[in-house]
C-alpha cells in the first residue's frame, strides 16, 4: 500500500498535543475550584456530573481528525498497469525558425502566430503521433513521434529563433529530414505540416517533392505573415532593424508560391494562418485519409483508492463526539423533536448553473430563455450585460439571429472591456448571418469546409438578381427583393464596424480580425457585381434614334398634323382614347409653351373643368393645386427594375 499525499500525515503529530492540552486544562480548572471553594462546601455549591462523556467526546474527536487526515494522505493500493492503445497516424510539424519569423505584420509575431496553430493542432488531434522540426539555414528533429502531447507543447513553449544553428530558410532540408523520419516508421501514409513564411528557401525543391510522392509524405503548407509584410528586427542593427548591404531595412513578406507548390504536387493543401481559416479541421480532415495504425502510448498505473474505507469511520467519529459532549439537559425538547421529525426542505437549484448547464448541453432555446429570465431579475448593470451576452450566445447558436442581434445591442452597454469585445464580435457575427440569410434563404455554413467559394457567392447573388428582375412591379413603392439587397448590404457594412470596435478593444483577437476580413471580401464582390449589373442594365436599355420624338414643322409636340375631310388616310372622328381625344393647335400657330397668360376668370373656369367632381370648400388652395397636378399628370409610371422598363396609361390624356 502506498500514500498519493504522504505530507497530510504530518497533521497526526498535533493529535497528542491536542489530547495533553486538553488534560491539562482539565486538572487545571479543578484546582481553581479547589482554592475557590473549601471541601466541606462543595456538594452543596456545585451539583457535578459525570466526567466520562466529556472523555469520551474527546477520544471520539481524536479518532475522527485521526481518521480524516489518514483519508486526505489518499491510501492506494496497487492493481498493476496498463498500456493505452489507440488508432493514430503520423504527423510531423516543420516551424521555421528563421530571424524573419520575428516580423510583426501579424500580431504579435509570425512565430507566436505559428506556435498557436501547433497548440490548436494538438488540441483537435489527441490520438495522433506528434513530433516536431525546427528548421533555418538547416533542420533538427526537436521532438521525435510521440503520443505524449504535453512533452511536445512544452518544446514548443521553449523554442525560438535562437536554437537554429544556420541563418536562412532551407525547406528542402526540413522535407528531407521529415522523410527520413517518416520512412522509419514503416507507414506507407504518413502527413508533414510546415508553417512558414516561404523566404529565402534554398535547395532543389522539384527533387524533394519527388521524394515525398515516392515516400507517400502528404505535405500541409501553412503560411505565416502577410503579403504587404514588415521590417525584420534584430537587436545587432540600429533602431532594431535589420538592414542590407546598401544601408536600407530589410522588409520581409509572405511569399506563398513556394508554400502552394509544396502543398499541391504532393496531394495536399495550403492555407494561411490567421485568415480565419480553421486550420486544424483542414488538417485534421486531411490527415483522416491515411492509413491509422494500432499506437502504444504510455503506460498507465493502475491503482485502489481506499480512502473511503477511512473517512466513513472519520464521519461517524465525529458524530458520537458531538452527541457524547451536548449536554442534553439544556436542550428543549420542542427544538430536539423539530430537529428529529423536520427534515430541511429542498434548496432551489442554482438558475445561473442550470443556464450554464443548457448552452453546455446545446438546448440552446432554454438556455437563451434561462439568460433572459436571470437578465430580467438582475438590477446591477454589469451582471444583467453579462446575462444577456449569454442569451446573445444561446439564441445565436439556435440560428434565431433576430432575437441574438437584440441581446447582443444590451450586452454592449456594459463597462467590461471584455463583456464588449465578445459582445462586438458576436453582433458582427449575426449581422453578417442575417445578411447571408437575405442573400441565401439559409445560414452560413459553421464549418470553414463548407463555406463557399467566390465563383458560388457570385452564382448566388447572380441568381437573385434575376429573381429580382422576374418580380412583379407594384403600384407604388419598391420591389420586394429591393429591401432585402439593401438589407444585404447595411447589416455587413455594420458588422465590419462591429469587427473594428472589437479589434479595438482587443487588437490581438484573431477571430473579429479573420471575420472582417471575410465580410469585407464579400462586400467588395458584391459591390464589383452589382456595378457590372448595373452597366449591363444600362447597355440593355433603348437608346432614341434620330429625329425620333422631335416635333415637325409647324406641327406642335407629338401632335398629328390637322387633316381634311376626304383627304387620304382621315378616317373620319375618332372616339376619345385613340389618338382623337387631343385638341388641335389654334390656328395662329401658337403652342402649349408660347400660350399667353389667360386673364383670371379664364383660368378659373379651366381649373373648374380639370376638377374631378365637386370642389370641396373646406380644401385650401394648395392642397387643390396638388391634387389637380396628380389627377391631370401627364405620365405616371412606376418603380424601374434592372433590365426593364413599364409604363401605365394615364388616368388623363390632354
Amino acid at each position: 500500500m502506498t500514500l498519493a499525499q504522504p505530507a497530510w500525515l504530518i497533521l497526526l503529530v498535533l493529535l497528542p498535543l491536542l489530547g495533553a492540552g486538553a488534560v491539562l486544562v482539565a486538572r487545571l480548572r479543578r484546582r481553581q475550584w479547589s482554592a475557590f471553594v473549601a471541601p466541606r462546601l462543595r456538594g452543596s455549591l456545585v451539583k457535578r456530573g459525570s466526567p466520562l462523556p466529556r472523555w469520551f467526546a474527546l477520544l471520539f474527536l481524536l479518532a475522527a481528525c485521526a481518521a480524516i487526515i489518514t483519508a486526505l494522505a489518499r491510501p492506494q493500493g496497487d492493481a498493476g498497469t496498463r498500456t493505452e492503445k489507440t488508432l493514430g497516424r503520423n504527423l510531423l510539424v516543420a516551424l521555421d525558425l528563421s530571424r524573419s519569423m520575428r516580423v510583426q505584420d501579424v500580431k504579435p509575431d509570425r512565430l507566436a502566430q505559428a506556435k498557436l496553430a501547433i497548440y490548436e493542432l494538438l488540441d483537435a488531434m489527441p490520438n495522433e503521433r506528434v513530433g516536431l522540426i525546427g528548421f533555418a539555414g538547416s533542420a533538427y528533429l526537436y521532438a521525435p513521434l510521440t503520443v505524449d502531447h504535453r512533452a511536445v507543447r512544452e518544446t514548443v513553449d521553449q523554442i525560438d529563433e535562437t536554437w537554429a544553428t544556420l541563418g536562412g530558410s532551407d525547406l528542402s532540408a526540413a522535407v528531407r529530414l521529415a522523410i527520413e523520419t517518416l520512412k522509419k516508421t514503416g507507414q506507407k501514409n504518413n502527413a508533414l505540416v510546415i508553417l512558414s513564411d516561404g523566404e529565402k528557401h534554398g535547395g532543389d525543391l522539384d527533387e524533394i517533392i519527388g521524394e515525398a510522392e515516392r515516400a507517400g509524405v502528404y505535405i500541409l503548407a501553412i503560411g505565416v505573415g502577410t503579403e504587404d509584410g514588415d521590417y525584420v528586427p534584430n537587436p545587432d542593427f540600429p533602431g532594431n532593424r535589420m538592414v542590407d548591404r546598401s544601408g536600407k531595412p530589410v522588409i520581409s513578406r509572405l511569399q506563398p508560391e513556394v508554400m502552394r507548390k509544396l502543398a499541391e504536387e504532393t496531394k495536399g493543401r495550403y492555407a494561411v494562418a490567421g485568415s480565419g481559416m480553421d486550420i486544424p479541421g483542414i488538417v485534421k480532415s486531411a490527415v483522416a485519409d491515411l492509413d491509422a495504425f494500432e499506437v502504444e502510448g504510455r503506460e498507465r498505473k493502475l491503482s485502489i483508492e481506499f480512502y473511503q474505507w477511512l473517512l466513513l469511520p472519520g464521519i461517524l467519529f465525529l458524530t458520537g463526539s458531538i452527541l457524547a459532549g451536548t449536554r442534553w439537559r439544556g436542550v428543549n425538547p420542542a427544538v430536539l423533536a423539530a430537529g428529529i421529525f423536520l427534515t430541511p426542505a429542498a434548496s432551489r437549484a442554482d438558475a445561473v448553473s442550470e443556464a450554464r448547464q443548457a448552452l453546455l448541453e446545446k438546448r440552446y432555446p432554454e438556455a437563451r430563455d434561462a439568460y433572459h429570465k436571470l437578465a430580467e431579475g438582475r438590477s446591477t448593470p454589469g451582471r444583467r450585460a453579462r446575462y444577456h451576452l449569454g442569451e446573445a450566445q444561446a439564441a445565436y447558436q439556435a440560428k434565431d439571429f433576430k432575437h441574438a442581434r437584440s441581446s447582443y445591442s444590451r450586452a454592449l452597454l456594459s463597462d467590461d472591456p471584455k463583456v464588449r469585445t465578445h459582445s462586438s464580435i458576436g453582433m458582427g457575427n449575426t449581422l453578417f448571418q442575417l445578411g447571408w440569410q437575405g442573400l441565401a434563404d439559409e445560414p452560413y455554413p459553421a464549418d470553414a469546409k463548407d463555406a463557399p467559394s467566390l465563383p458560388e457567392f457570385d452564382a448566388l447573388v447572380k441568381k437573385r438578381l434575376a429573381k429580382l428582375k422576374e418580380e412583379a412591379v407594384p403600384d407604388s413603392g419598391d420591389a420586394q427583393g429591393y429591401p432585402r439587397m439593401h438589407s444585404l448590404i447595411s447589416n455587413w457594412t455594420d458588422a465590419v464596424r462591429h469587427f473594428e470596435s472589437a479589434l479595438a478593444e482587443d487588437p490581438s483577437n484573431p477571430g473579429a480580425a479573420a471575420n472582417k476580413r471575410t465580410t469585407m471580401t464579400y462586400l467588395k464582390r458584391l459591390a464589383e457585381l452589382l456595378e457590372e449589373e448595373k452597366q449591363q442594365t444600362e447597355q440593355s436599355m433603348p437608346q432614341p434614334q434620330p429625329g425620333e420624338g422631335e416635333p415637325q414643322q409647324g406641327e406642335g409636340e407629338g401632335e398629328p398634323k390637322e387633316k381634311k375631310p376626304g383627304e387620304k388616310g382621315d378616317q373620319g372622328p375618332k372616339p376619345p382614347g385613340e389618338n382623337g381625344d387631343r385638341e388641335e393647335k389654334p390656328k395662329d400657330g401658337s403652342g402649349d409653351e408660347e400660350q399667353k397668360p389667360q386673364d383670371q376668370s379664364g383660368k378659373k373656369k379651366d381649373d373648374e373643368k380639370a376638377e374631378k367632381g365637386p370642389r370641396d370648400p373646406n380644401e385650401t388652395p394648395e392642397e387643390r393645386a396638388r391634387r389637380i397636378l396628380k389627377e391631370n399628370a401627364d405620365l405616371e409610371k412606376g418603380p424601374l427594375t434592372p433590365g426593364r422598363r413599364e409604363f401605365r396609361a394615364p388616368e388623363k390624356d390632354w
